[in-house]
């Protein structure tokens, strides 16, 4: 699904008008989907509904969802702020189908406005639209302030603390089965939120459930204004033929994700499924291995080998019964550059290869991973003897054999986390030497070290700074955290539909980094590998979420437990 800029909104309206799909029936058509949305949450026949009304296109839709409203049977009042009536044809039929009106401007004190919030059952938030930009100020900001007041006394006896947290409704939900009362729904935005920058002015009425119209906006993932969405439900009334083609933001959807994931046909074997190759651990980070192997294998790879120091063998293999294993020399714990030769010898076995996942930081680490991912050993050597647990062969001497060697030497598709990508900060153009359309997968701290930049300037742009770092460095960049970014050198860039605090906790960058390899070992490429399993990722979390009813308490191998039931429910 495409995410539009209010200016290209504007450009899809005026082409949708000139193709004779009118204002006036796009208008009806946003009216008509916030009075379903409405309705699918609380029974339209006989619930009081305040709807707040401004003066332009928002306060139109506004009243159209009255009219509808009204008509289903809900006792609907209209607070209309700075609207002329005058040729009105949508104020008028509001007030024809029984539609209370009141006027603001005939409520100085406010205490019409007071009354009728403190019974709605439902608020609606139609005073302004996604074209506005200017600070509120004076009446309106006075009249928000009213209505917020109203709305926080109301819920104060039973409000979680944390009951303006985020979520996005993806295809797969419904809407919420126990909404607050008064269940705020903004029409197209809350007022004062900027649609493009995220910015929210301080007199915004925080909403839970916000009916956007045609495309989800940009500012509507970015905090903090993300924090006053509630959840989001994208209304299709008629735009989607009229997108502009310079669109180069993506929001991912369930469909987009299962039409990715690789078949399980009935006739297959492990070997159908691929092989992972993981290279992760240090005595310091034990878990860190088993969790992306054991995601790996949940994910649906047909065999996982984890590739980890001799020091942290024992501890690993005493917990993880499934996977293969590839024992390598270690100094003091962490992988030592030595361990190259013996991964060049084995990594042409497998389909995809995953590298960082607790690896630590000490200076043997970043040698390793320096020399690794730019292939240093790749050549063939001149020499090669008895490293560790896997014995050397004497050089091949003829051409034929030559071939053989550097093929059995091939890097598989590969994905960089953690470590691997704190090595690879600490070397000056890094990317000119690792393989190109590798995935990359930092969290803003990660970003901002390999960008050599702050943490805030990352956050402050995720989806330009990861589209760009994507162009420059020729690799796919997945860039975790609320509504996490997926960029490619080419082509669009990609939004998650998830803001989970569920999966802020250790470890799950671990599994995210698993499910993608498990994803490539199966045959995916790179991008939709990396778009898959982020969303696979994403959905496990907000099914553990709704399950628990809970905004804290998992741990890593939680969402591990949940990735097969994910999966089955996306290809379902």
């Amino acid at each position: 699904m495409q995410i539009l800029t209010v200016e290209q909104m504007r450009q899809a309206e005026a082409a949708a008008d000139a193709a004779g799909e009118t204002y006036a029936m796009l208008m009806e058509r946003a009216g008509q989907a916030t009075a379903a949305a409405v309705a699918a949450l609380i029974e339209p026949a006989g619930p009081s509904i305040l709807i707040l009304v401004g003066p332009g296109n928002n306060g139109g839709d506004g009243l159209v969802a009255a009219h509808h409203l009204q008509t289903a049977g809900a006792s609907v009042c209209c607070y209309i702020w700075k609207r002329a009536p005058e040729g009105d044809a949508n104020l008028r039929r509001a007030g024809e189908s029984g539609c209370r009106l009141l006027w603001a401007e005939q409520d100085a004190a406010l205490a019409a406005l007071t009354a009728e919030a403190e019974r709605a059952d439902v608020i609606l938030d139609a005073l302004l639209g996604t074209g506005a930009s200017r600070p509120i100020e004076g009446q309106l900001a006075e009249l928000l302030a009213c209505v917020r007041r109203v709305v926080e006394v109301r819920r104060s006896p039973r409000r979680p603390a944390n009951g303006d947290a985020p979520l996005l409704i993806d295809p797969l939900d419904d809407l919420p089965e126990q909404p607050a009362t008064p269940l705020v729904v903004a029409v197209d935005v809350p007022s004062g939120l900027n649609c493009d920058s995220g910015v929210a002015d301080p007199a915004t009425l925080p909403a839970d459930l916000t009916v956007t119209f045609g495309f989800p906006k940009p500012g509507q993932f970015v905090f903090p204004a993300a924090q006053w969405i509630g959840k989001l439900l994208t209304a299709d009334i008629g735009l989607r033929p009229y997108a502009p083609a310079a669109a180069s933001l993506r929001l991912m959807t369930a469909a987009q994700a299962a039409e990715r994931l690789p078949a399980r046909p009935l006739d297959a074997h492990k070997g159908s499924f691929g092989r992972a190759l993981i290279i992760a651990g240090s005595v310091n980070y034990t878990g860190a291995p088993s969790l992306a192997a054991q995601a790996a294998a949940r994910a649906g790879a047909g065999l996982v080998t984890l590739a980890l120091p001799e020091r942290i063998y024992p501890v690993v293999a005493a917990r993880q019964l499934e996977p293969t294993y590839l024992v390598l020399p270690h100094v003091m714990g962490v992988i030592s550059p030595d361990a190259t030769r013996i991964l060049e010898e084995k990594i042409g076995g497998y389909q995809a290869a995953l590298i960082g996942p607790g690896l630590d930081q000490e200076k043997e680490v970043t040698r390793f991973a320096h020399e690794f991912l730019a292939g240093k050993e790749r050549a063939k050597p001149k020499h090669r003897g008895r490293i560790g647990f896997v014995a050397g062969s004497a050089p091949a001497e003829t051409g034929e054999d030559e071939d053989a060697e550097q093929e059995s030497r091939r890097m598989p598709p590969l994905v960089i986390d953690a470590d691997a990508l704190n090595a690879l900060a600490q070397e000056e153009n890094w990317w000119e030497k690792i393989p190109a359309g590798s995935i990359l997968t930092p969290h803003p701290g990660e970003m901002a070290r390999l960008l050599k930049v702050e943490r805030d300037a990352v956050q402050a742009d995720r989806v330009g700074i990861a589209r760009q770092a994507a162009r420059d460095w020729k690799q796919i960049v997945v860039l975790k955290g609320a509504y996490t970014v997926i960029a490619a050198p080419e082509g669009p860039a990609y939004l998650l539909p998830f803001a989970n605090p569920m999966l802020a906790t250790a470890g799950v960058g671990d599994v995210l980094a698993g499910v993608i390899v498990g994803l490539l070992a199966q045959g995916l490429e790179p991008l939709d590998a990396a778009l898959a399993g982020t969303f696979v990722h994403g959905l496990a979390g907000e099914q553990i979420a709704e399950e628990w009813e809970q905004q804290s308490g998992t741990i890593a191998s939680d969402l591990i437990a949940a990735l097969p039931a994910t999966l089955d429910r996306l290809r379902a």
